[in-house]
């Protein structure tokens, strides 16, 4: 089978501390520390046998990830940007639908023909973290197209308990394609789902809310938000395609960061403009600069206002308490999709037509010629890009 290979030579940088787990299976938590030189390849693979508690996927599409972006830049010397879990060599991709071509001999509640997707987040089940119910901060994670092989391949295997059926959104989209669409953007959509209303909490419907972002994450917080009842919707974004979907996904007005600092306009200034002075009930930081967003922005936040951060970076970010303390207001921090049976959730949105992300797709590739996709998103002005087989 053809499948998008990531190798890269494994190299610590001076004073990185690797922990057992890491030298014992180069499983490295922070990439951006260890490896470099990336090469990716459409590599020739043997098809994967599922395990007794497996199933095998004909993956029919895989989107392009910003995490699976930086793995493919470098940065000071050669290493990787991406700063989280990933191994090498690895098959990419962990927003991927398909269909079930051979069941694990102990799998139950799927069939051969199923449509499915399956979640990135393939947590122990057994450690502290997951029996308290925090299966995204699982102490021994592995991570599908990271850490264990994935979707952007023409055939992968996924433990059946990672695994949702997308069957409904064939009914709701009454095309293969389009549900198949919709199915790689089910993980996309969970991020965002976990952070704003698993994390944080949700919020009252007619809620002021503002997005700073409007990539995958971002324009999937805009169809979330206003799905959930958010009655006035401000987002800010640089890119101009980004900034017309936004508008597309129900963002009320879209303002350019860069442009507004031109003018000597504050953020906080126009947030309180916009929201007739009572601030942001709901703010969304989905734009990966927080050190430069969130200081500008929090001032603008309302009584009992949330700030939701999904967006990763680098930089330490530094913060007005004050801002949180005089207006009690919290700022939640998330990561991943799994539990409180969010995948579930986002597919019932999209099978009802709550919800539809499938138009952040920008572009699409076949399999043979996906390393120009990683190109293409380097102008981080594409939204969603999408390898269909």
């Amino acid at each position: 089978m053809k499948a998008v290979l990531f190798e890269a030579e494994y190299a610590p940088r001076e004073g990185y501390r690797l922990t057992e787990r890491e030298e014992t299976t180069h499983k490295i938590r922070n990439g951006s520390q260890v490896w470099r030189n990336p090469s990716f390849s459409v590599a020739d693979l043997p098809i994967p046998e599922p395990k007794s508690d497996e199933v095998l996927i004909e993956v029919k599409a895989c989107g392009y990830c910003g995490s699976d972006v930086h793995c493919y830049e470098t940065g000071t010397e050669g290493y990787v940007v991406y700063p989280a879990t990933v191994a090498a060599p690895i098959v990419l991709g962990h927003e991927f639908s398909g269909v079930i071509k051979k069941l694990g001999s102990s799998v139950t509640g799927f069939r051969v023909g199923d449509l499915v997707t399956a979640e990135e987040m393939q947590w122990c089940g057994e450690c502290k973290a997951c029996r308290s119910g925090l299966v995204n901060q699982c102490r021994t994670i592995e991570e599908i197209g990271f850490t264990v092989n994935g979707g952007m391949a023409e055939y992968t295997t996924c433990k059946a308990r990672y695994v949702w059926k997308i069957n409904d959104l064939l009914t709701r989209y009454g095309d293969e394609d389009k549900a198949f669409e919709a199915g790689a953007m089910v993980e996309p959509t969970g991020v965002a789902y976990n952070a704003i209303f698993n994390e944080a909490g949700g919020f009252r419907p007619g809620a002021f809310a503002v997005v700073f972002g409007t990539g995958p994450i971002g324009l999937c917080s805009i169809a979330l938000l206003r799905a959930a009842g958010a009655t006035r919707i401000i987002a800010f974004e640089v890119g101009k395609t980004r900034a017309e979907l936004a508008g597309r996904f129900g963002a009320d007005m879209v303002f350019d960061p860069v442009a507004l600092a031109r003018e000597g306009r504050a953020l906080s200034d126009l947030i309180l403009e916009e929201t007739d002075g009572e601030g942001a009930d709901v703010l969304v930081e989905a734009s990966g600069v927080p050190a430069l967003v969130l200081p500008a922005s929090t001032p603008s936040l309302a009584m009992d206002g949330k700030v939701v951060q999904i967006g990763r970076a680098p930089r330490p970010v530094k913060l007005d308490l004050e801002d949180f303390i005089v207006r009690g207001a919290t700022l939640s921090a998330s990561i991943g999709h799994s539990g409180f049976g969010t995948f579930g959730n986002v597919i019932r949105l999209m099978a009802a037509g709550n919800i539809d992300v499938t138009p952040a797709i920008t572009g699409r590739y076949k399999l043979e010629n996906a390393l120009e996709g990683f190109e293409r998103l380097g102008s981080r002005e594409d939204a969603k890009l999408m390898i269909r087989m």
